[in-house]
């Protein structure tokens, strides 16, 4: 933040604003194919541009370090950022200086392969791009970072890949790249120390034998003799950034503390954060730890500034090269014995409350072989199933397969309440498998918690109220029309065409038959949302890799327009129900600032009630 950092992969949220400089380098990024203007980047994401409102500010604070947020990276890193540091991070000179030194320094020539990590908006992974590097890659933590590298490489027509993740644990192949580089003054983040070595750690692992990491650092012993304690300036027309800095009590850190203001409108953010200040010696010594050696250090980099304003810890920046260490002889990467992968299944010899008749039917059977069918086709795999819940701990005791694919969302024994049992006893045996585990399949089942969650969080959510299993319908309180459903399930069960009501006496005769089909449950009573309807799915996990499929809308045109449009039970279990054969899928057309609240309440959802592997969020608007 604030003229100390390009915006890091270790974490980070949403930035905005972008302004070039001229720039004179016939292989650098043509200027007028990079401007953005900050009106049009704010208008890009709504969340972000919420922030740019009056906030509360602490007013005079003794010590800023008792203020410090742990993990400040998670907010900070937004279209604020870009707008007060823009200057310098967004500076088409300073960016191809940075890359001349990186050649130079190292030596990388254009079939390399590259890895940019925390690479931010990924302005040195498209200066590479455009002096014909062909296999650069960007890695930053920062969501809307590498949404806005990827959409300028894009408008630029540069063939470059950017990936999300947490740089202390980059999801790449071992031995993937001949150089990584850690451009900006991204380094040193973090609350912890170990932290910094896990980010070496994880360079070391994905270079190749002898490859090089790039350094471009803040000289740690300049700044503790030289920094500005305060400094303000004008961003523009209308911003100014006030900035306090002090030493941290160890002195291994410089605390900031950042105050940006809107002439007529005030305070706009009062935030914290801080660096870690490495000595020759101290870089030298973390990187001989880590394993690497011949650690050169390459003289210092010029950094310039549109408004000739507070540098902060961008302005005495140390350029280092290390050598990652030689590596013994790897074992191929395939093996001699394909991996074997038990998939659980529910029990079709039980019976199942949720399914049409109480019991497996035939369009059950036929995806299970379906599944078969393309699961067969993969190479390198071994799979068996196991469905017989009666024998399903001792046969997978006797088994003990390297993976297990839990498919079993019917529960244990086929009761949607025991879905987590299943989990549980493979962390009890220890044995690897996909999808949620038992805390959060748990809290996923209760509806209320989950909404009672997305309020929290800032999630939007319909107006509801949760009715107690012995609570009389007298007393709940009538919007119409209203949607009731059961608080605790899954499959719809329990909600079906009648589930909308529109009047005092349709509500209370559907919880009665719910009452009646699901005793002992508490029912929610939601306000009825006509909107469109959207289903946003997640592959991946937090801190490595999460991927938002297309987005998907339900169709509801070709269902007769009597029928209210929900995904209720009959569209899930009833071959000849309407809604079985008359909703249709489509890719939902989205303009992209509601399509990256959509990802964006997904993934807070993923990460706060502990999804794994993959998820499904459905939205319904207003």
């Amino acid at each position: 933040m604030a003229k100390n950092s390009e915006a890091l992969s270790h974490t980070g949220q949403e930035h905005h604003g972008y302004q070039s400089a001229p720039i004179s380098d016939k292989n650098a990024i043509p200027n007028h194919a990079l401007v953005f203007s900050y009106k049009e980047i704010m208008a890009m994401s709504k969340p972000v541009a919420a922030k740019f409102r009056n906030v509360r500010t602490l007013g005079p604070v003794a010590d800023l370090e008792s203020h410090l947020p742990s993990e400040w990276w998670r907010e900070l890193f937004d279209s604020l950022y870009l707008k007060t540091d823009g200057d310098v991070v967004e500076n088409d000179t300073n960016t191809q200086h940075d890359v001349d030194a990186l050649i130079e320094a190292t030596g990388i020539d254009p079939d390399n392969r590259l890895l940019d990590l925390c690479c931010g908006q990924g302005r040195h992974t498209l200066a590479l791009a455009a002096r014909g590097y062909k296999h650069v890659t960007g890695f930053d933590r920062s969501r809307y970072l590498i949404r806005l590298a990827k959409r300028r490489a894009k408008s630029l027509k540069l063939k470059s890949q950017f990936r999300e993740g947490d740089a202390r644990k980059p999801r790449f192949p071992a031995d993937s790249f001949d150089c990584v580089f850690i451009m900006g003054n991204s380094f040193g983040y973090f609350d912890s120390e170990d932290d910094d070595k896990a980010v070496i750690g994880a360079v070391k692992k994905v270079l190749r034998s002898n490859g090089t990491l790039a350094l471009d650092l803040t000289d740690g012993d300049w700044i503790r003799q030289n920094y500005e304690r305060r400094s303000w300036e004008w961003v523009d027309q209308n911003h100014f950034v006030c900035r306090e800095r002090s030493l941290s009590a160890n002195q291994h850190r410089l605390i900031t503390r950042e105050v940006v203001t809107h002439a007529e409108r005030g305070v706009i953010a009062d935030q914290f954060y801080a660096e870690r200040l490495f000595s020759r010696e101290q870089i030298t010594e973390l990187l001989s730890q880590c394993g690497f050696g011949q650690t050169r250090f390459h003289g210092t980099l010029e950094t310039l500034s549109d408004r000739g304003q507070d540098l902060g810890m961008m302005a005495s920046r140390l350029f280092i090269t290390s050598t990652a260490p030689r590596k013994t002889a790897t074992q191929a990467s395939t093996r001699k014995t394909p991996v074997s992968v038990t998939v659980i299944m529910g029990d079709p010899r039980l019976p199942d409350t949720v399914k049409k008749g109480g019991q497996f039917n035939p369009e059950d059977f036929d995806t299970i072989n379906r599944l078969k069918e393309v699961l067969l086709s993969l190479d390198n795999y071994r799979f068996s199933y196991l469905d017989n819940h009666a024998t399903l701990f001792n046969d997978l005791c006797s088994q003990q397969p390297d993976l297990i694919f839990n498919l079993c969302d019917e529960g244990f024994n086929n009761d949607a309440f025991l879905e987590l049992h299943v989990p549980a006893m493979l962390e009890t045996l220890g044995i690897p498998y996909t999808g949620a585990g038992p805390a959060c399949l748990g809290m996923c089942y209760d509806k209320a918690l989950v909404r009672s969650v997305a309020v929290a969080l800032d999630v939007p959510v319909p107006l509801e109220t949760y009715v107690k299993a012995d609570d009389q319908s007298s007393t709940i309180p009538s919007v119409f029309p209203a949607l009731l459903k059961p608080s605790f399930g899954d499959s719809s069960i329990g909600i079906t065409q009648d589930a909308v009501v529109h009047t005092s006496e349709q509500m209370i005769n559907y919880l009665a038959e719910l009452k009646k089909l699901l005793p002992g449950r508490p029912v929610l009573v939601q306000e009825y949302l006509s909107g469109s309807e959207y289903s946003v799915s997640l592959i991946g996990n937090p801190g490595f890799e999460l991927e938002a499929q297309p987005i998907l809308e339900v169709d509801y045109s070709g269902l007769n327009p009597d029928l209210p449009k929900i995904l209720g039970y009959e569209s899930k279990w009833l071959p000849d129900s309407p809604y079985w054969s008359q909703i249709k899928y489509r890719q939902a057309r989205l303009d992209s600032t509601t399509e990256r609240n959509l990802i964006e309440h997904s993934t807070i959802l993923f990460e706060r009630l502990r999804c794994r592997d993959y998820a499904r969020f459905d939205f319904r608007a207003d």
